[in-house]
């Protein structure tokens, strides 16, 4: 494609997408076909001055495991890393762009698109599939009772869909939470939920449900997410639950669902503390961890309930989504201190 013709295309993206930072790595579009090229297009502000450059990180660690050299413009990142492709297994990286010595802009995610395994709950007595009929609407054995196990098939390797790292911003009338979101943890989980931030959908919904405290006396979890304001409502389709790496704790952002684990949609809750919600790991989806407005979570816990039903339920106004910071410079998760203001 002509350069004009490629700048143009990236300028398309910037109006759906979001404006780019002063200097960022953007994809030319989202998903790529396995084996193919990957084409991105690096902009560099006029006067920056230094070696242009990408680095290849993967999850959780500090030092890129791969890095190419670079020019503004046009670029072809499976031309530039062929071990995205010839690697020995599909697995999530992040493109960071790095101009003179410092990385800049938000990393991109390079996520594979693998077919992933399906959760399904079995009675330990009997290892009977858990169902309802639908006729009598009786379930077999009480889901709360059932062994999560995961199903697998061989999988399929269709490519990767890259995008650029984004946190998630809940405008609250409580104030603002901010949440470092974790497509390496979740990451089918975290496109859904941005595609639904994106679209507008968690706009002025009310927050329905409010546990402070369980009968044990740990802080429990603050759920939202469905604009009926009733607990039961949602985007109008459900996916599948995925298995997650990040463990629930304090500020953690995680999917709700009904007993049925394939029954993820729109509506999330903030766990409130480790101690309250450890158990919730491998059952829900913990996708985004939040990394400001620990005064926020805890002032939820603050607000009078009848039940778990707040009885003057606070307002989540809006989700937004704002780039990423560097690789390098991303903010710790929040922390719940055993009293006072949280701290990171």
């Amino acid at each position: 494609m002509p350069r004009r013709s490629r700048r143009h295309a990236a300028a398309l993206l910037a109006l759906v997408f979001g404006p780019p930072a002063l200097a960022q790595l953007t994809p030319d579009r989202a998903y790529y076909g396995v084996n193919r090229p990957i084409p991105m297009t690096i902009t560099v502000p006029d006067g920056a001055d230094g070696e242009v450059r990408i680095d290849l990180f993967e999850p959780g660690k500090t030092e890129p495991g791969a890095t190419a050299p670079a020019l503004a413009g046009p670029v072809d990142l499976a031309g530039l890393f062929p071990v995205l492709w010839q690697g020995p297994s599909p697995r999530m990286r992040y493109a960071q762009l790095v101009v003179g010595g410092e990385q800049v802009g938000a990393p991109v995610v390079i996520q594979p698109m693998v077919t992933p395994p399906k959760a399904v709950l079995i009675d330990p007595a009997t290892n009977r599939v858990w169902y309802t009929d639908p006729a009598t609407k009786e379930e077999n054995f009480k889901p709360n009772e059932g062994r999560l196990v995961w199903t697998t098939e061989p999988p399929a390797y269709s490519g990767v869909r890259a995008y650029a790292d984004q946190h998630a911003v809940f405008v609250t009338s409580l104030g603002e939470i901010e949440v470092r979101l974790r497509p390496d943890a979740a990451p089918n989980s975290v496109w859904n939920f941005r595609e639904l931030a994106r679209g507008g959908f968690y706009t002025d919904i009310i927050v329905h449900r409010i546990v402070p405290r369980l009968p044990t006396g740990h802080p429990f979890v603050v759920q939202v997410g469905d604009p009926t304001g009733t607990g039961d409502g949602g985007p109008g389709f459900s996916f599948d639950l995925e298995r997650s790496t990040l463990p629930h704790d304090f500020g953690i952002l995680s999917l709700a669902r009904s007993a049925d684990p394939n029954t993820n949609g729109s509506q999330v809750f903030f766990a409130l503390s480790r101690e309250g919600t450890q158990k919730l790991d491998g059952r829900y989806t913990a996708f985004g961890e939040a990394v400001r407005g620990d005064d926020v979570l805890l002032s939820f816990e603050k607000v009078k309930v009848t039940g778990d039903r707040p009885d003057e339920p606070p307002m989540l106004k809006s989700v937004r989504l704002i780039d990423a910071p560097p690789w390098n410079k991303r903010p710790p998760a929040l922390k719940r201190p055993a009293s006072g203001p949280a701290k990171r």
